[in-house]
């Protein structure tokens, strides 16, 4: 398959991206296209016009201060799995780069993307949600910041206005002494998520679990403290837990997502 006819814009700022995709509700951002040009290929998705931002300066920017690290939307996944650009987690980021996919994917994929796309399978979406990160929205007249966990919405569906687009990603600097775990359950090696862990250990005692790849935005339990004994969970409470947030009950779903935030506590256990 081949896609449709489009037309094609490559704007130089993202400012000029907003003004040309707030003229055609139809229209499509296009970056890494690892999502995009599949569908495009299939016709799934048809837009009229296609605004590339691959080339924006800003989109490749980064920005380290004292506090934060801030990375343009079109950062690829093997931008941070390789190191090239600042991890304020101390190689959390980058160990979630390096399971995305295969490497010909991470290579083109970008962190703006993976997040604007908001599949709940993706990685960024999970992994992220444990840290505070506010995603930079740029529309035509004006921009604006919303954390994360207010961004998505739900399944495929964002914060994201007529015209507005995804520009930054900013990731609040962490203690240096939290440490952070990450597992998932595909079927395969390079699929998306069945289901994913998250677990961050604060100095503080307090344990923050993230539940990904289920349907729906992440599960977040900002204190997890009550379902962990040591390095061990207490699975049948925190599957009652999660069912009761919106997990679907059944005892696949149940065993898969309590088995791979085992796995991420254990693994914060060897950071």
């Amino acid at each position: 398959m081949k896609p449709g006819a489009f037309e094609y814009h490559r704007p130089s700022t993202m400012a000029e991206a907003a003004a040309i995709l707030s003229s055609d509700q139809d229209a499509k951002i296009i970056a890494g296209g690892q999502t995009l040009g599949p569908m495009l290929n299939l016709r799934l998705a048809q837009p009229p016009l296609l605004v590339d931002i691959t080339r924006i300066p800003e989109g490749k920017a980064v920005t380290d201060t004292a506090n934060s690290v801030t990375y343009g939307a079109c950062i690829s996944h093997a931008n941070i799995e390789d190191g090239r650009v600042p991890d304020p987690t101390g190689g959390f980021l980058r160990r979630v780069a390096r399971g995305i996919a295969y490497r010909a994917v991470r290579t083109r994929g970008t962190i703006g993307g993976s997040l604007a796309h908001a599949d709940p399978a993706a990685d960024w979406i999970s992994a992220l949600s444990v840290l505070e990160v506010e995603i930079g929205i740029l529309g035509p007249s004006s921009s604006r910041r919303v954390p994360l966990r207010q961004f998505m919405r739900g399944a495929l569906s964002t914060d994201l206005g007529q015209g507005e687009i995804l520009a930054s990603v900013s990731v609040a600097k962490p203690s240096p002494r939290a440490r952070f775990g990450y597992a998932k359950i595909c079927r395969k090696v390079g699929g998306f998520g069945e289901a994913i862990g998250v677990v961050r250990r604060n100095p503080d005692g307090k344990v923050q679990i993230i539940a990904g790849a289920s349907a729906r935005p992440p599960i977040v339990i900002e204190d997890g403290a009550d379902f962990v004994a040591g390095r061990s969970l207490d699975q049948i409470r925190l599957s009652e837990y999660l069912v009761a947030q919106g997990l679907e009950d059944s005892p696949y779903e149940r065993a898969i997502h309590t088995a791979v935030i085992q796995r991420a506590l254990h693994e914060s256990w060897q950071a």
